[in-house]
């Protein structure tokens, strides 16, 4: 009896190992190939003409990075976005989905309107951004420049290195707090409504009830939701980079060094590199402090 209970643990290993190998073997070539090729070339001098061979320079790229003022300010302002954008795409999410797990009529068709900005494809919502803050005759400038006279007319507030980041961050939370939406709500309706009965046989409020029933079961979804949101953003470069090239995030910064001007793509991948280990000690940090995983 031993020996067969044994054989068939052994064989359920084996067909473990089976079904998890071609998840394995994509992971390596799609994910773990490019970050080792990155950290690779971030210690050579690379040009984008293939006729000029790479020079191995050492930690060159690293000491140059810590002497780049732009790389400094792409790295503040990528922590502001982030936490900006993390903290308005979870709160509006969680506000939203509070007052859409009530009962009122029409509230289905309410549900999948709030969906939309999350689903519609990221190159046509930019465009409609872009036309409402145009600087000529977009409504944004119409309103708060011709009508209430709160901002000088004509200005254009996404190509300017001073706004961009903003209107980029506001899009942001517009676009992303479907998902928190979605996945707060999700644990709301799966919340018993014997607790909050017995709550209000208590005599608890409508505080009460949120601090102390419904606040401890979204905690652990809130929690994963800033840690993904929170890697999402940090990296975040397709909705920055169509809605304004001014809005100097690092992502943007490093594709501007690898590709644009006179490309430094060692130095690109170094600042990359920098990225990926800076995040990799966040996320450790955020789940052993904050989630106690």
């Amino acid at each position: 009896m031993n020996t067969k209970a044994i054989t068939l643990e052994e064989r359920e290993k084996i067909l473990g190992w089976k079904l998890i190998i071609p998840s394995l073997l994509i992971i390596c070539s799609l994910i773990l190939y490019p970050v080792a090729y990155n950290i690779y070339l971030s210690f050579f001098k690379v040009s984008l003409d293939p006729r000029i061979p790479k020079r191995f320079v050492g930690l060159a790229n690293y000491r140059h990075i810590l002497k780049d003022s732009g790389f400094w300010t792409a790295f503040g302002t990528n922590w502001l976005f982030t936490i900006m954008t993390v903290a308005g795409n979870v709160l509006i999410g969680l506000a939203v989905a509070l007052l859409l797990n009530r009962k009122f009529p029409g509230r289905w068709f309410v549900r999948a309107i709030v969906l939309l900005p999350y689903v519609t494809p990221v190159i046509s919502t930019v465009f409609v951004w872009k036309y409402i803050f145009y600087p000529i005759d977009g409504p944004f400038l119409n309103i708060f420049a011709n009508t209430l006279h709160l901002v000088k007319p004509n200005v254009d507030i996404v190509n300017n290195t001073k706004n961009a980041i903003w209107v980029v961050t506001i899009f942001n939370i517009w676009r992303n707090f479907p998902f928190a939406y979605l996945m707060f709500l999700a644990t709301l309706q799966s919340i018993p409504a014997s607790l909050y009965e017995a709550a209000e046989i208590d005599g608890a409020n409508v505080w009460h009830k949120f601090r102390y029933i419904t606040l401890p079961e979204l905690y652990f979804v809130m929690g994963a939701l800033v840690l993904l949101r929170g890697i999402w953003n940090f990296y975040k470069f397709d909705e920055v980079y169509l809605m304004s090239k001014f809005a100097n995030t690092l992502p943007v910064y490093i594709y501007e060094k690898a590709f644009s001007g006179l490309p430094e793509q060692g130095v690109a991948a170094s600042m990359s590199t920098l990225l990926f280990i800076i995040l990799m000690v966040f996320i450790w940090l955020y789940v052993k402090k904050v989630l106690k995983w």
